[in-house]
């Protein structure tokens, strides 16, 4: 194709506007009100991809849109992530040059007595606005479904929480906590620590004697065949699985009779026995005088209850679809019989699962509850990575079918869906390493055939979970300020610093533990009492983990008002600032405590507290350490062992 102007009339042989155009430093355009005229054809070479912009419709609306070379790079790219585009520059009169080709295409134009009109588009610029048109509809498009998700996953969202919450009312309530039990060691250690006792009982009553687990004629009422204590701490970074076997010998304090069988308490008392076996409590007195024994034998604070019998497990795991085991041999006990016909990894169902987690006479294991524990544990944690990888999370049939299973076949008490989904959230980035099983060790049998409880070593077990000190085969996220501080030298500081002034505030405003380290029984009890009736808060009462000379006020950082409001009614009490608390306040009553509480400071007046040394300690809180032959599985391990 010609040139449409003659080179021979222009200076240095070719027109301004035909000199190639460079980016760095472009000719100064005419005035839109000014454009030279132009003749003939409109080329239609393609334009090349190496610069400029494409233009079409009105040459004098700004344009926005893409070079071909943008355009090509952005093909295909999400429009969410894309860049906007550039802000248009003033651009030269659409020209074509020998070098450069066409820079810019726009509609042709005619001079008229009104100014230039359009009189055309090219075949380039017309292909080239069909492609745009037809991208900037895929962009609403794409912009308009992702809003449509959005209101589908909310509304779902909704459906669900409301689905949901609706299951609430299929729990089965049942009374079983003692939230102001005096057993509770260290409570300010364990504010913000959820602790879940879960039971699988063997009742065969109902629907349980069509699972393969006996009559009533078997075995009238129900015991605790399985007790696992659960502990998440406060900042959720792992969970702890304690075991307890069934046969431990324990101390049964005296409790209310329970009626397995109508699922409530009567007004008779089932007095208390020595060396009796732990499922007996549940047999005698229901959750309650089993959640009794548990909260003193571990001294955690246990605040949620889940009751499961032999029915709802088998129907939650057919629910989820079976999970799989492992082992090194086939599995016989000696009253289920065959339970596993081979070794190796495989999935079971609910009915073979059952019998699996309740095996404990298999001759090759030789060690009666603890296989059977071992098994629970393995169990548990195949359970555990199945849900981590989404197998049932994102199966609506297999979730909704095992939320039904879990609401139709156990019992409760403070457990609900909203606690239960806001602590699956806070879990989220929690991985299997980071969850470990524990059993509690005992010395052998007695002449009763009971076990033995090591009661040192289970107290170090779990001092070792309230102190969140690390446990063996544990695998989490150590956070680096505390490996820090670990390893700091302790603080020396022999005498207290200058009592701060600050000022009283309302008692009801300030939540209050108070915890017992004078040796004296009942102190605490009575200290609470009268705080309480001078308006205090009471979070709770319990046993501090050792003793102490001095009363102390322990307070968590931005607490030193509350904390010396609380001190000013306790004569001669010190404040000891720590980071282990969160929001409360706890009074360790030391061994000088003389019972006398007054009634707390007007709000605003000026308060001296005692300050207590840095370097003050309550004596007998020293850990021991975990027993070297303490029986664990870590939720990670998938090995067939």
């Amino acid at each position: 194709m010609g040139d449409d102007h003659d080179p021979g009339t222009q200076p240095e042989g070719r027109a301004p506007w035909e000199r190639p155009i460079s980016h760095v430093n472009r000719p100064t355009p005419r005035p839109r009100s000014e454009p030279p005229a132009r003749t003939g054809p409109a080329p239609t070479t393609p334009a090349p991809a190496d610069s400029g912009r494409i233009r079409g419709g009105r040459s004098d609306e700004p344009s926005d849109r893409l070079s071909v070379a943008e355009l090509v790079q952005r093909v295909g790219r999400d429009d969410a992530t894309a860049p906007p585009a550039p802000e248009p520059e003033p651009e030269p009169e659409p020209t074509r040059s020998r070098t450069a080709g066409w820079m810019y295409r726009a509609a042709p134009t005619a001079v008229t007595p009104d100014g230039p009109t359009q009189v055309g588009t090219s075949p380039t610029t017309r292909l080239v606005e069909s492609k745009q048109r037809k991208r900037r509809r895929l962009r609403v498009i794409g912009r308009t479904g992702t809003a449509l998700l959005a209101v589908m996953v909310l509304a779902m969202t909704g459906v669900v929480w409301g689905y949901l919450r609706a299951t609430d009312s299929g729990f089965s309530q049942v009374a079983a906590l003692d939230l102001d039990s005096t057993d509770v060691v260290d409570p300010g250690g364990q504010y913000g620590d959820e602790t879940y006792l879960i039971v699988g009982t063997d009742t065969r009553a109902g629907a349980n004697g069509g699972v393969g687990a006996g009559t009533v004629a078997d075995a009238e009422g129900s015991r605790s065949d399985t007790v696992i204590l659960v502990n998440i701490p406060a900042d959720r970074s792992r969970v702890v699985a304690v075991s307890f076997p069934r046969d431990l010998d324990i101390v049964r304090p005296s409790c209310q009779n329970w009626d397995n069988d109508a699922g409530k308490y009567t007004s008779e008392i089932n007095p208390g026995a020595d060396n009796d076996k732990l499922n007996s409590a549940y047999a005698f007195g229901g959750p309650k005088c089993l959640v009794k024994v548990i909260q003193k034998l571990s001294g955690l604070k246990i605040g949620h209850f889940i009751g499961m019998d032999f029915s709802g497990f088998e129907s939650m795991v057919n629910q989820v679809g079976g999970v799989e085991v492992c082992a090194t041999a086939p599995l016989i006990d000696d009253e289920l019989g065959t339970v596993l016909a081979r070794p190796g990894k495989q999935t079971i169902d609910g009915g073979t699962a059952l019998n699996y987690v309740r095996a404990r006479k298999v001759e090759a294991e030789g060690n009666g509850d603890y296989g059977r524990i071992k098994r629970q544990q393995m169990f548990l944690s195949s359970l555990l990575r199945s849900a981590l990888s989404n197998k049932v999370l994102f199966d609506p049939g297999k979730l909704n079918g095992f939320i039904n299973a879990f609401t139709r076949d156990t019992f409760v008490q403070n457990v609900d869906t909203k606690s239960l989904v806001t602590l699956g959230r806070s879990l989220q980035k929690v991985d299997a390493g980071a969850v470990t099983f524990l059993t509690v060790p005992t010395a052998g049998t007695n002449e009763l055939g009971n076990e033995i409880p090591r009661l040192d070593d289970i107290h170090g077990i779990f001092q070792a979970i309230i102190d969140d000190e690390p446990l063996p085969g544990e695998s989490r996220k150590q956070d680096a300020a505390a490996a820090t501080s670990a390893t700091a030298p302790p603080a020396t500081a022999a005498t207290p610093p200058p009592a701060p002034e600050t000022t009283a505030v309302a008692p009801s405003s300030v939540s209050v533990q108070v915890s017992n380290a004078s040796g004296v029984t009942g102190v605490a009890a009575k200290a609470a009492e009268s705080l309480g009736a001078h308006g205090f808060s009471i979070y709770g009462v319990g046993n501090y983990s050792g003793t102490s000379s001095a009363t102390l006020v322990r307070f968590g950082p931005g607490q030193q008002a509350q904390a010396a409001t609380v001190a000013a009614a306790l004569p001669g009490a010190q404040l000891l600032e720590t980071n282990d608390l969160d929001g409360i306040v706890d009074v360790v009553l030391g061994s000088d405590f003389t019972g006398t509480v007054v009634a707390p400071k007007p709000v605003g007046s000026v308060l001296h507290p005692k300050i207590a040394p840095k370097s003050t300690v309550v004596s007998g809180t020293t850990v021991p350490e975990l027993p070297a032959d303490l029986a664990f599985t870590n939720a990670a391990d998938d090995t067939c062992a």
